[in-house]
């Protein structure tokens, strides 16, 4: 708790494993998501890992200015016929700890009763908790709902990667944002970056793409259009990571402007060799938000068509990464030219129109 506050971690989400249960995902044997409701102590925390429940746990949280969250696998068992039962368990979190956000996983709608039975269950926690509920719905396997369903509850846990299967890569989670961000709010998106100093063994020397070729920093900037997600074990990480606390900084500064307004991909899709990024599109035409990635690319400048700009001259004003601050002219073609000095750098910019 104290390393995700140095950070600067808004949310410490506790997963599979708080629970006295065992799951079927569990590190230990024994573990399943059927019969839950025959162990009425399954949803109770484990007493050896919190014999004070999350009180105390909830107490260090808010001295850090976190907010506690947890993972929750709902009763698959006929269609969820248990969902007040589910529901009870999250209500019972939020009166006597506070907790508001849930990561919900293991979803199975095998038929139209289990999506009405699960949609009971998440409308019960809104109204309880006069709509201060979030879920994070994991999308990473089996029949779920998605991107254009259960819209209203939460944002989506979009992918599972892990250094330990060596299928983290940096451009793989900036590609597959880049490409849903055409079609949905990227806003909504859960979006990963992992401890790059694990597993390094896991990757060959000479890749080019293995996350330790990146810096700390640019992990994260792949991140910003979604909502970033600090998707490893806190304590693991190394002294040096820390200053990444400074990016998070400016991002939490500046998240909610560039939220508001409307994330499209701009420049080339990412293979781990373009240029490319994404632009948020205000209500104003003249102010917005460049995020341009050189990835491993040879040149040091990319040219981009950004969208929706009037012709005349702007200023752009570095906020994070590599590069400077600019004033250019736009013509016609909206292109703007971006310098940034190194491969695998990043810039991102608030651009305004000058009169």
């Amino acid at each position: 708790m104290k390393r995700a506050a140095r950070l600067g971690i808004t949310h410490f989400q506790l997963d599979d494993g708080w629970q006295q249960g065992k799951s079927a995902n569990s590190a230990f044997q024994g573990g399943s998501f059927t019969n839950i409701w025959q162990k009425p102590d399954y949803w109770r925390p484990d007493p050896a890992k919190f014999p004070n429940g999350f009180t105390s746990l909830r107490q260090d949280a808010e001295k850090a200015g976190i907010s506690l969250s947890t993972w929750f696998n709902p009763s698959i068992d006929s269609s969820f016929k248990y969902w007040d039962k589910d529901a009870s368990v999250l209500i019972d979190q939020y009166r006597t700890y506070g907790i508001h956000m849930w990561k919900i996983d293991g979803v199975r709608i095998a038929d139209k009763q289990a999506e009405l039975n699960f949609r009971h269950m998440l409308d019960t926690v809104m109204q309880v908790t006069q709509g201060k509920a979030l879920f994070n719905l994991d999308v990473t396997a089996g029949r779920r709902f998605g991107y254009h369903y259960f819209y209203e509850y939460g944002n989506l846990f979009l992918e599972n990667r892990y250094t330990d299967w060596a299928n983290y890569y940096p451009h793989y989670t900036l590609r597959n944002l880049w490409m849903l961000s055409r079609y949905v709010p990227p806003q909504r998106l859960q979006i990963e970056f992992l401890n790059k100093w694990r597993n390094t063994d896991k990757y060959p020397k000479d890749d080019p793409y293995s996350p330790g070729r990146y810096s700390f920093d640019y992990l994260f900037a792949v991140t910003m259009p979604g909502q970033p997600l600090a998707w490893m074990e806190a304590r693991n990480l190394p002294e040096e990571a820390f200053t990444l606390s400074e990016l998070i900084s400016v991002y939490r500064k500046h998240s909610r402007d560039w939220h508001r307004g409307a994330i499209f991909p701009v420049g080339d899709t990412p293979t781990g060799t373009s240029w490319t990024g994404f632009q948020s599109l205000p209500d104003s035409p003249n102010v917005g938000y460049v995020l341009v990635f050189r990835e491993n690319h040879p040149q040091s400048q990319g040219i981009f068509s950004l969208m929706k700009l009037r012709p005349g001259r702007y200023s752009f004003t570095l906020l994070a990464g590599e590069g400077k601050s600019f004033r250019t002219q736009v013509g016609t073609e909206a292109k703007v030219a971006f310098q940034l000095p190194t491969p695998r750098s990043f810039g991102w910019y608030r651009y305004e129109k000058m009169p």
